[in-house]
């Protein structure tokens, strides 16, 4: 099929406007609807429209305006963005000749090359989704790329897994550290109980009497003959209610958590060497899980308790705090301090700004990636300090879905100064679109 005279786009997200300006600015006409209604859907799709583009929020609306579309006119080109990769794969099924993408898998290979190789314009995989094996695409000044095979360094590997190691059984918050605190006293005390218990009984037997006192079943007798022991049984028993009540608070609250983060295993709070990521969302969670295939380390800040994708994450090994990015108190809790680099995947752009110059305060030597969505807000933050590379996720998406429309479906779409670059498999630019998707600044 040949370029569409015109295409309809169904949009009421920024994303929508981006790629009108786009099409139009490549020669095409366009019609932008919000949600229109069945009879203005049919009512659009005349005979000029050969290309759809649907770009919605929510999977269900976007799967019904699809076929819709399709059912209306068949021979139209469809682009429809859907998070969900089961609603995906369903209407791939339906719809064989559409392009059905996430919004978050355009723009996270950016995001990725931004945090760990920021001399790259992005890091993808080579083939699939399932392949572990990775490319870096490189912009030139002649508006080309070059494409190299991409290792994550070992150096940084290694560090990010001693990081995770070392979170082993540490407080990350407060009812984690009132958890901890019973637990080492409730043991602390078995153990001095057990000490005391030897000058009149053996090793097993002064074990098990202790471990009994502690767990207020019973206390072994004691004679008025040794003040001492009355004074210590007096003590341990006071320490005892203490930790007792700690760790009961602390058990309580970690179980009505959720249990995002873990004290224990895959999901531990890293203390050095990984990348936190503030804002768990669909992007958000894409990147966490892009990242852990490369083997770096990484911590997820969301500030819904309520989320739908800290179950999925919470599923998929990746530790997340619940909290506000933007408060020093959680950038701490996340050791911002120590990590390799922050993302501030957010999708409220002022948000993000926020979380940066928190971050800022606490740590001005962390590498900081800013996801836009517009680019104004950041042009004017950075008119006033560097705040670290910024990625107009909007941008890339825009530039992908005009290039879909065109007759073409991108492996990559790259920034290159004032343009962004659409690279096929073979590393080929074979379109340039006029968007400024990528802007670098040195933290």
């Amino acid at each position: 099929m040949g370029n569409p005279r015109s295409v309809l786009v169904v949009s009421n997200t920024p994303v929508g406007r981006r790629v009108c300006e786009l099409l139009e600015m490549s020669g095409l006409g366009t019609i932008h609807l919000e949600e229109p209604s069945d009879a203005e859907l049919r009512e659009a799709l005349t005979r000029e429209i050969e290309g759809v583009a649907v770009l919605l929020h929510d999977d269900v609306k976007v799967l019904r305006y699809s076929l819709a579309a399709h059912h209306i006119r068949p021979s139209a080109r469809l682009f429809a963005a859907m998070f969900d990769r089961t609603a995906r794969e369903q209407l791939r099924g339906h719809v064989p000749d559409s392009v059905v993408l996430s919004p978050a898998a355009i723009s996270v290979p950016s995001l990725v090359a931004a945090a760990v190789h920021p001399e790259a314009a992005a890091i993808r995989r080579r083939g699939t989704q399932d392949e572990n094996r990775w490319v870096s695409v490189t912009p030139t000044d002649d508006n080309d790329v070059t494409v190299t095979d991409y290792f994550t360094p070992e150096g940084l590997k290694r560090y990010g897994r001693l990081g995770r190691l070392s979170g082993q059984l540490r407080a990350y918050d407060a009812g984690t550290k009132v958890l901890l605190t019973g637990i080492i006293g409730l043991i602390s005390i078995i153990m001095l109980d057990t000490i005391v218990g030897l000058q009149h009984a053996r090793f097993l037997r002064a074990l098990y009497d202790a471990t009994r006192t502690t767990a207020t079943i019973s206390a072994p007798a004691l004679s008025d003959d040794e003040p001492w022991v009355l004074v210590w049984a007096t003590i341990a028993a006071l320490s005892v209610l203490t930790f007792t009540a700690m760790f009961a608070a602390g058990i309580v609250n970690y179980l009505l958590s959720g249990r995002h983060v873990a004290l224990l295993g895959r999901r531990v709070a890293p203390r050095f060497g990984h990348v936190i990521i503030a804002g768990m969302g669909q992007v958000g969670l894409r990147l966490a899980e892009e990242l852990r295939a490369l083997g770096v380390a990484v911590i997820g800040i969301e500030v819904k308790p309520d989320a739908r994708t800290l179950q999925l994450a919470r599923a998929g090994g990746i530790p997340v705090i619940v909290g506000d990015a933007a408060s020093r108190s959680t950038l701490k809790a996340a050791r911002v301090e120590e990590a390799e680099a922050l993302i501030a995947a957010g999708s409220a752009e002022w948000d993000n700004i926020a979380v940066a110059v928190s971050s800022l305060a606490i740590a001005p030597n962390t590498r900081l990636v800013i996801r836009a969505g517009t680019g104004d807000a950041i042009a004017e933050t950075q008119s006033l300090f560097a705040i670290g590379a910024v990625v107009d996720v909007n941008g890339l998406t825009a530039s992908f879905v005009t290039s879909a429309m065109t007759g073409l479906e991108p492996y990559l779409i790259v920034s290159s100064g004032e343009a962004d670059l659409a690279v096929d498999s073979s590393g080929r630019v074979t379109r340039r679109l006029g968007a400024t998707a990528f802007r670098g600044g040195a933290a």
